[in-house]
């Protein structure tokens, strides 16, 4: 079943709103990195000052420059590091697209959705961002004292967070929150398995900008698949009891 539900998500990688979804959610990602970066290394200028006066040695004006680039270096790391999970929390906010461009070929005797108003995805997006980097920043002490079993970790974590995540989001648009955190609930174990099989290609440098978009449509899929009553259209009257 999550197999299916992945290779067909990956039949549909040519659908003009994978693209758009995929474009927007990389530039906005790219643009927020880029501030950030500039913000911090200002930050580091302003608080070093032009000149530093060192015990025995002086006034010097070359500290600031050195913590300018350190700091830029320190960026370079975190913004690479930090890429992945940046990309699938911004580009979650867009999701829904995904998921209707999903059920327009493969569900198309399906009614409409259940919309999702913009400042609930935004908040939704905004935590699930927060969840990434913090989880991520946090995993790394673990990647440090269990080396050899870092990517183990990389992907268990990370498969868990987008298998939570983004089966929420397919399910929602059809039974509402409380329904697909029930849904969720009762197929942990295969949405983690399926949020692995997400997670595994985040190694993989340029793959892992494509995870967001196949993990929504995979598991759009994998929800349609799971639900008691196959393709889930709330307009039926079988659904509405």
């Amino acid at each position: 079943m999550i197999l299916a539900s992945f290779f067909a998500a990956l039949g549909q990688l040519t659908d003009p709103r994978f693209r758009g979804v995929l474009l927007t959610g990389v530039g906005l990602t790219l643009a927020l990195l880029i501030a950030f970066s500039v913000a911090f290394v200002w930050f580091i200028g302003w608080a070093v000052g032009d000149a530093v006066t060192l015990p025995f040695i002086g006034e010097v004006t070359w500290v600031n420059d050195i913590a300018s680039w350190g700091g830029a270096l320190v960026v370079i790391v975190l913004s690479t590091f930090l890429m992945v999970p940046v990309a699938s929390g911004v580009t979650s906010m867009f999701l829904d697209q995904v998921a209707q461009a999903v059920e327009d070929e493969h569900y198309p005797q399906l009614g409409p959705a259940l919309p999702v108003p913009f400042y609930d995805a935004l908040k939704d997006s905004i935590g699930f961002l927060a969840v990434l980097i913090g989880a991520n920043l946090l995993a790394l002490v673990l990647y440090i004292m269990f080396a050899p079993f870092a990517p183990l970790i990389f992907w268990g974590l990370n498969g868990f967070l987008l298998g939570r995540e983004y089966f929420t989001l397919a399910a929602m648009r059809r039974i509402g929150r409380k329904e697909a955190k029930a849904l969720r609930s009762r197929y942990t174990l295969r949405v983690w398995m399926a949020g692995i099989l997400m997670a595994i290609p985040l190694s993989v440098p340029v793959l892992n900008l494509l995870i967001p978009i196949v993990g929504a449509a995979t598991f759009t899929h994998l929800f349609h698949r799971l639900a008691p009553q196959g393709p889930y259209d709330r307009t039926s009257p079988d659904h509405a009891r």
